[in-house]
């Protein structure tokens, strides 16, 4: 799942990236409203973080625009003011919730799940596909009832195929969904991981569960076809 996050406070926006990472996001960074927007635009995201005080363009005008613009995705408001009109001001703007600076990234974490859940009617945190048991919340995956080590990136992955189920996805929706804006899809990263995915979740197993689409990208089938 993708996140951007619009912060000029550059060690704080640091700081978010790498706890979002860490629990298998994909997260996309700007330090001012015009990029921030521009971005929020250009790309498809589950949950935008954004700052109200920024340089060039404020946090409310980024988020009026995105209503205007019909973009529906859940969006966090942070910052350092904590009056109670303000408040008021950024939920009445179109925000889904708010907090106020300083934070732990506890609080932040959980304020991401729920907002995530409630912009997701069928999003749900333990996907299991065949004997796979992947559980979002605590960060693990079961095979046949056994543990199965992934990296951050390789659970993101897996996480996208679970999701998407039966469904033909192409590399460009890997590298938006799984990587950042940065991510130079034209290398051949996404199928380095996708193989090493393959060798943790199918080696051994008479039914393979990832599928090649030649020219196009990969499927996850549940049953055999």
């Amino acid at each position: 799942m993708r996140i951007l996050v619009v912060e000029d406070e550059k060690k704080l926006a640091a700081y978010i990236k790498k706890g979002l990472e860490e629990n298998h996001f994909a997260v996309d960074v700007s330090h001012d409203g015009e990029e921030g927007l521009f971005l929020l635009n250009a790309n498809e995201y589950d949950l935008v973080i954004l700052d109200i005080l920024l340089p060039k363009k404020s946090g409310l005008e980024i988020l009026q625009q995105a209503r205007k613009n019909d973009k529906d995705m859940p969006i966090l408001l942070l910052t350092a003011r904590d009056a109670v009109e303000d408040k008021a001001r950024g939920l009445d703007s179109g925000a889904d919730d708010y907090l106020v600076k300083p934070f732990s990234f506890i609080e932040l974490m959980a304020r991401v799940r729920a907002l995530i859940r409630r912009g997701k009617v069928h999003y749900q945190t333990r996907l299991s596909v065949a004997d796979i048991l992947l559980d979002v919340a605590t960060h693990r995956l079961y095979r046949n009832g056994q543990p199965v080590d992934l990296t951050n990136r390789e659970f993101a992955l897996l996480e996208f195929f679970m999701r998407n189920l039966n469904t033909v996805i192409t590399r460009t929706q890997i590298a938006e969904h799984v990587w950042d804006y940065n991510f130079d899809s034209l290398t051949n990263v996404i199928d380095v991981f996708v193989n090493r995915l393959r060798n943790k979740i199918d080696k051994d197993r008479t039914h393979k569960l990832i599928h090649t689409i030649k020219g196009v990208g990969y499927i996850m089938k549940d049953k055999k076809s």
